[in-house]
């Protein structure tokens, strides 16, 4: 296990000694013959922010696999078992692309869920390689898994714990496009200086960079396979230097990966209802997943206490060490749609799945 470790040490430390040289080498990237040239359409119809040329005629169905990756804490299980109860009640549901399902587990060995939720055991990082920042074992058991496992489909969800799928997904990538959630605060103009460490001027315009995270995406896995050893570098990379990591601090890895993306020339089409965050998207609407990343606090009276813990109240973080008991109280009158759909949502999932905690 000790020479694992520092192979693997060795390993790591050498890509990042090398990223400069990975970003030149990625300008000839063969990937950039497949996509249309830099000037992208800026056509803007709600919910799509940016919609490619041409699509495909092709009546084959996309499917695409959903990937989530995870430690073996209670906190990160239970949320995947949640995650994994929905994906399958909306999985064979109309207009889904859903294809099959994997736990990416980081923890480096089996857990007690393996027949419970499809599961690839990916090695952590290194002792003190993350630097405290857990979620660097993200891009690294990508890497692991997209290199090791028999993939079926020809296109990758990756997805996250704490998303509640509210019905069926289709595939949204089309054309060598992916397909993104844009967060309003990944910020690549704001932060130019930074990020032409890793995105040099004459890979183009800082706007190539999409304003995104590594999930909820939707992109094709011959795409993936290649943006992902690049996303693990640049996050490796970032970390270690002091001026991005005060910068990006907990959204680094979402800055890696939307810079990897774009180095390797993957265009995003950004889909405003990919996913709703409560409290501060009152609505379902036209949404396909429910990221309760969150707190949601109220007083009886229904009205929002953010900041403040409330009377009533949900948030992840209060089930850190012991998964949430079944049946929770529902929120009280006047509380915003998404957040009761949430709670009922939970409720239904732990009174259905088999040997819950409580």
């Amino acid at each position: 296990m000790g020479c694992g470790n520092l192979f693997f040490t060795i390993l790591i430390t050498f890509s990042v000694a090398l990223i400069t040289y990975n970003i030149i080498i990625s300008a000839n990237a063969p990937l950039k013959q497949d996509f249309p040239g830099p000037s992208r359409p800026s056509i803007s119809v709600d919910p799509l922010i940016k919609m490619p040329l041409h699509r495909s005629s092709s009546q084959k169905k996309r499917l695409f696999h959903t990937a989530v990756t995870a430690s073996d804490s209670v906190y990160n299980t239970w949320q995947c078992r949640l995650m994994y109860f929905w994906y399958n009640k909306f999985k064979h549901g109309p207009q889904s692309g859903m294809g099959g399902f994997t736990r990416i587990l980081h923890s480096g060995k089996p857990d007690q869920f393996m027949d419970e939720i499809p599961t690839f055991v990916a090695q952590p990082l290194p002792a003190g390689m993350d630097q405290g920042y857990i979620v660097l074992n993200r891009p690294w058991a990508f890497v692991q898994w997209l290199e090791k496992a028999d993939i079926k489909e020809d296109y990758i969800l990756m997805a996250e714990p704490d998303h509640i799928i509210v019905k069926p997904i289709p595939n949204l990538a089309t054309d060598g496009y992916g397909a993104a959630f844009p967060f309003f605060y990944i910020e690549p103009k704001k932060y130019e200086a930074v990020l032409r460490k890793y995105f040099p001027v004459e890979k183009g315009p800082i706007t190539d960079i999409d304003p995104i995270g590594n999930s909820p995406v939707i992109v094709g896995k011959k795409y993936l396979k290649k943006i992902a050893p690049t996303w693990m570098n640049v996050s490796l990379a970032m970390k270690k230097d002091p001026e991005t990591d005060k910068a990006f601090g907990w959204v680094l890895e979402m800055y890696a990966y939307a810079v990897a993306s774009a180095l390797h020339g993957v265009h995003n089409i950004l889909h405003k209802d990919f996913m709703i965050q409560p409290p501060w998207d009152k609505e379902i609407g036209k949404t396909y997943i429910i990221h309760y990343t969150y707190g949601c606090d109220y007083n009886m009276k229904g009205e929002l206490t953010y900041g403040k813990i409330g009377e009533w109240r949900f948030d992840k973080r209060s089930y850190d060490k012991v998964a949430p008991p079944k049946n929770l109280t529902l929120p009280p009158p006047g509380v915003p749609e998404s957040v009761v759909t949430l709670v009922k949502m939970v409720n239904e999932a732990t009174a259905s799945i088999p040997n819950w905690w409580s």
